[in-house]
């Protein structure tokens, strides 16, 4: 019986999020509400301390003393996403975190991070980090390396697309002392969560780039920044790295947009970065080397 209600519970919360999600989807979220800003900080405390454990939308929006409707909206407009979203964002990044130290299994890995079963955790951790959870672990090493020589070499320039439409100009702001990558994409939510429809990095020391034959659509610029590290998980586990986005562009048959995109210290709310940067380094090259 108990059961039973539980999942009638989670197929409310599910409902819920999919229907404020298409209602704010619509609409333009012209600042973020201190209070509002606030609740979503305390939900996210929330996940983070309880995430071996079923959370629903309905115990995150009581614990920060709002209706439902209103903490899902509330939520989206701070973070971008919606709460079941974040929720499953924090796993796999925790997750990420787990499989780099050696000495963790897989059964404790999903287990400590809320999933209940391999099969669900190795598909879902495949599909936004790009590799399975065993091959996530055993690239790891090669691709620091791999990332790595380019300390002391430049990153090939592609061929000069500026006058190529639909383009979309990204114009980087960087603090003068960082020394590392920037990796940069077009992403059509605001949440680096897959592959992006198209990306780069470029070294430190270069602040422009142009991407060119963009399929028409809307997307957000998403930016983050790698220092150098003699610590392997700063490659991989981006919650202390600098990032940046824009607001979102519409990209049509004859576009030629600029956009300006601020690489800053991550705020409590922003969603983790869940994409692997190095290897989206690494097949880039062996694309364009092809």
């Amino acid at each position: 019986m108990l059961a039973g209600s539980f999942d009638i519970l989670k197929e409310f919360s599910i409902f819920w999020e999919n229907y404020i999600s298409y209602k704010i989807g619509k609409e333009v979220v012209v600042r973020l509400d201190p209070e509002h800003k606030k609740a979503a900080e305390e939900a996210i405390k929330y996940m983070q301390k309880h995430l071996d454990q079923d959370i629903t939308t309905v115990e995150l929006a009581t614990h920060v003393g709002y209706s439902t409707y209103h903490f899902i909206r509330i939520f989206k407009e701070i973070t971008g996403v919606t709460p079941r979203h974040y929720l499953s964002a924090l796993r796999i990044e925790s997750g990420k975190q787990i499989l780099l130290d050696s000495s963790a299994s897989n059964l404790k890995t999903l287990l400590a991070i809320g999933f209940r079963s391999m099969g669900s955790f190795s598909s879902r951790f495949k599909q936004l980090v790009g590799l399975s959870p065993k091959g996530f672990r055993l690239e790891s090493e090669a691709l620091v390396n791999y990332v790595n020589q380019y300390k002391h070499k430049e990153i090939v320039a592609p061929v000069d697309v500026s006058n190529q439409s639909p383009c979309i100009h990204c114009h980087m702001q960087v603090p003068s002392s960082f020394k590392g990558l920037i990796f940069v994409g077009l992403f059509p939510r605001p949440i680096p969560d897959q592959r992006p429809v198209a990306g780069t990095a470029l070294h430190h020391t270069k602040r422009i780039h142009s991407f060119a034959n963009v399929p028409p659509g809307q997307y957000y610029v998403l930016a983050a920044g790698i220092p150098w590290s003699l610590n392997p998980k700063n490659y991989f586990v981006y919650d202390k790295a600098l990032r940046g986005k824009s607001e979102p562009v519409t990209v049509q048959e004859d576009s030629i947009l600029e956009v300006n995109v601020e690489l800053r210290e991550p705020l409590p709310y922003d969603p983790p970065i869940l994409v692997n940067l190095p290897l989206l380094l690494f097949e880039k090259d062996n694309d364009e080397a092809n």
